[in-house]
């Protein structure tokens, strides 16, 4: 490329970032004289784009919208946000309809370098938004090499850091990335846990393809929308207990479906499954959610167990107590004249 074209290409770059230039400092920024800036302004306009000039001390330059649609120049970043917003404009029709985005989508597509169109492909087919609002950052970089990693159906590396502060190392299956209300989210098959998993992508860092390909399991669209429902409110809480129940792990993962994440195999027979709430009537009432006439243990800490057994207690003497005698009918309020 040549370094007019360079120039004129840099010169366009600028006027897209800010609605005004002075000449002085256009030409101070490309490190050429004002002459050559209004050189390479003719040769824009040339290609169709719409450049307004004013005279004077204060004057300069600015890019108008025309009536046909210029070439645009994209940063990387700025090319991989577009395809989420395209994406998320196609599932909630915020435009025309998904034709419209998938269009565009292709266009950008085909003018991209080869490594930055992979990523932006990988972004329209497996980022599969649910409503999303301003959250917490999340690096463009990452989302990209991970909608890669779940279209190809590669093994990634990468990692995590919880809520509770704790960082380990990850290996998984990525399947699907979604948008939900504040966050980003992976859902994966994790290969050391052996079972799904839902990651907050804005805790996720160093991500590192395998170049391992996997086959995908299936899941359907609802199956991923209930993972992400449980990944949403599944976050550290006031009282927190484990309960270990007389159910083998596939059985109690086909009874609680997406809810039984972050249960475990205590043994063959066994499995524990993390329970808890804002207080103990919470916590109780995770664990009336445990399958009629399967026995369980908890470890529920005091003074939450206190407080359960005490009311526990009074619900059998309710019960087992005669039942008080019925109050009469009440007379009417407004009886009708006789």
């Amino acid at each position: 490329m040549s370094d007019t074209t360079t120039r004129a290409l840099s010169l366009l770059n600028l006027l897209q970032t800010h609605r005004h230039w002075p000449g002085p400092e256009l030409a101070d920024r490309l490190g050429v004289t004002e002459r050559t800036v209004r050189r390479d302004v003719e040769r824009l306009r040339d290609l169709g784009y719409r450049i307004e000039s004013s005279p004077g001390a204060a004057g300069g330059y600015r890019l108008e919208a025309g009536s046909a649609v210029p070439p645009l120049l994209l940063t990387d970043e700025e090319a991989v946000a577009m395809a989420i917003g395209l994406r998320v404009a196609a599932s909630q029709r915020l435009v025309s309809g998904p034709e419209t985005t998938i269009t565009a989508l292709a266009k950008l597509e085909q003018v991209l370098p080869a490594p930055l169109r992979r990523r932006v492909a990988a972004l329209a087919e497996t980022v599969q938004p649910t409503g999303i609002n301003a959250g917490a950052a999340v690096s463009s970089e990452v989302l990209g090499e991970l909608a890669l990693a779940s279209r190809d159906h590669e093994r990634v590396r990468f990692t995590y850091t919880a809520a509770s502060g704790e960082v380990t190392r990850r290996r998984v299956e990525p399947h699907a990335l979604a948008p939900a209300e504040r966050h980003w989210y992976l859902l994966c098959w994790d290969l050391d846990k052996d079972d799904w998993r839902t990651f907050r992508v804005d805790r996720l860092e160093g991500v590192e393809h395998t170049r391992v390909l996997f086959e995908p399991k299936p899941l359907t669209p609802e199956e991923i929308e209930e993972f992400i429902v449980v990944a949403r409110s599944w976050v550290r809480t006031a009282v927190e207990a484990d309960a270990v129940m007389e159910l083998p792990l596939a059985e109690m993962r086909e009874y609680f479906g997406q809810w039984g994440q972050g249960a475990e195999a205590e043994d063959d027979a066994h499995t524990r499954w993390p329970v808890g709430g804002a207080d103990w009537r919470e916590t109780m009432y995770g664990l009336m959610w445990i399958p009629e006439g399967v026995e369980y243990t908890t470890d529920l800490v005091e003074p939450s167990r206190s407080q359960l057994r005490e009311t526990l207690e009074r619900m059998l003497r309710a019960i087992d107590a005669p039942p008080p005698p019925r109050r009469a009918a009440a007379a009417r309020a407004h009886p009708e004249d006789e």
